[in-house]
């Protein structure tokens, strides 16, 4: 099949294209912490939450909850407005379990991103078992108001790797989130985490093939890096496992852009880490470097996202 064209001279959809295409200029992002929880934390179905979730609820880069959303937006557009010029933003809710609360609680944290005229467009990190009806019908109504994403971890399709993640709910329920956001025109991006110990090359393109086909607007590849003070640092510390080498990685994740549909948005290729709490490996710290390799092989092998895609 031919290459579609993607903007930028890129082999796939990129999320800033995506962002620039919808709202017409480039688009910053800030990432808030709202002080919730997680039911995998608070012992509803378990405690310590994922193994590789950090005590920041895999919030390294967002806000302090001891700030109102409206400080930790104004904080953050400081910041970036010193590296950049951009006018508008996404407001992330990224820490923790961000559907995961009293409902009006919920209500008042994301009203009040939507009162910063520079927010266009609201991201809420969640877990699909935090999805109950009346926080559908929530995001519904901000659907109405803004452009609105759910992002749901999903890290793999694999039970038995799931049970070793500590994650906490199976398949068919990520399955049904996915169905009844669709159902109410919800976007949905998924993220998925490539070098979990025991899953083989086969396994990792099982997982990249389900999230092509169940309806998803976007998706976000991670490898698996160990963060100081998780419970993953320690199983690595007591009993090392095999981490990905930067090569190995990118050949993941050019496989895998062949098997997604051309229109769904690639969010991330690569995840970030602190530096400062990055236990291994250390060669994602050059971010630069990896997403360069990333579209050095698509060019060298002459493929493109969706090449491979049934």
């Amino acid at each position: 099949m031919d290459k579609p064209n993607y903007p930028n001279n890129k082999r796939y959809n990129t999320y800033n294209d995506f962002l620039r295409q919808r709202h017409g200029e480039k688009v910053g992002k800030l990432s808030l912490n709202a002080g919730l929880t997680c039911p995998n934390r608070d012992g509803t179905i378990g405690t310590g939450g994922c193994v590789f979730c950090s005590e920041d609820g895999s919030g390294t880069f967002a806000g302090c909850s001891d700030l109102s959303i409206k400080e930790q937006m104004a904080t953050q557009t400081t910041i970036q407005s010193e590296k950049w010029e951009v006018k508008k933003y996404i407001a992330y809710f990224q820490s923790y379990s961000n559907t995961y609360g009293e409902l009006e609680n919920l209500r008042k944290l994301f009203y009040s991103a939507l009162e910063n005229p520079a927010v266009c467009g609201i991201a809420i990190a969640t877990r699909p078992d935090c999805l109950q009806t009346e926080v559908l019908d929530l995001l519904s109504e901000l659907n109405e108001k803004t452009h609105l994403w759910v992002e749901l971890g999903l890290q793999t399709i694999h039970e038995r790797t799931a049970r070793w993640l500590n994650r906490g709910y199976k398949l068919d329920v990520f399955n049904d989130a996915v169905r009844r956001l669709g159902e109410r025109n919800i976007e949905v991006v998924s993220h998925i985490i490539f070098g979990l110990p025991g899953e083989t090359h086969e396994e990792m393109m099982e997982t990249v093939k389900h999230v092509s086909k169940v309806g998803l607007k976007g998706v976000k590849i991670h490898l698996l890096h160990v963060i100081e003070g998780t419970q993953l640092n320690k199983i690595y510390e007591a009993e090392p496992f095999k981490i990905l080498e930067q090569e190995e990685y990118i050949d993941l994740v050019v496989e895998a852009l062949e098997l997604l549909p051309h229109q769904m948005i690639i969010h991330r290729l690569t995840g970030d880490g602190a530096k400062e709490t990055l236990v291994a490996p250390r060669w994602p710290l050059n971010k630069r470097a990896v997403l360069n390799g990333i579209d050095k092989a698509l060019k060298e092998r002459n493929t493109w996202q969706s090449k491979a895609f049934k």
